[in-house]
């Protein structure tokens, strides 16, 4: 498996896995799912997109942007979605050691998560072995799908 940049043949598989992670309702804020148009925009007006692929196969995906404008905009913030057929095989921190190193490579000096689930135990414990640090947690930050509201814990990493 390499992790490389996105081309416009692996948006279907890209926003296939896009969505899977959406309709979960349980990690990404986005609540409309993408199609052909509108995942052909997003992906095009992220920073960088990268992409886990397997001869061919797309197993997963990060978008990679500034987390905000002038003053603040040398700190970018990330997503990764992994094909649920894939996970637990630790395609994400692949995916994220990539993202750390694009990071950088952009002029980026922090990468900061705004919204991690408390819950998602499995990306936080992730986040935490690659050296990132919680800011702290916002109480009810998170709408789940099925209507309640989790804690969300930002994190962030100086690049």
């Amino acid at each position: 498996m390499i992790i490389r940049k996105y081309n416009p043949n692996d948006l279907p598989s890209m926003i296939a896995i896009w969505n899977e992670v959406v309709e979960d309702g349980i990690a990404f804020p986005q609540e409309e799912l993408l199609d052909d148009v509108t995942g052909a925009a997003f992906f095009s007006s992220q920073s960088y997109c990268g992409v886990a692929d397997d001869d061919g196969k797309i197993l997963g995906l990060y978008i990679l942007h500034p987390n905000n404008v002038g003053r603040c905009g040398h700190i970018c913030n990330a997503s990764y979605a992994v094909s649920s057929d894939v996970r637990g095989k630790h395609i994400g921190e692949q995916l994220v050691l990539d993202c750390l190193k694009k990071g950088k490579e952009l002029g980026f000096r922090v990468l900061q998560f705004n919204a991690v689930v408390e819950t998602n135990i499995h990306a936080r414990h992730l986040y935490e072995r690659l050296g990132f640090k919680q800011l702290g947690t916002i109480p009810g930050g998170f709408r789940m799908k099925d209507g309640h509201y989790e804690n969300i814990c930002p994190y962030y990493i100086e690049l």
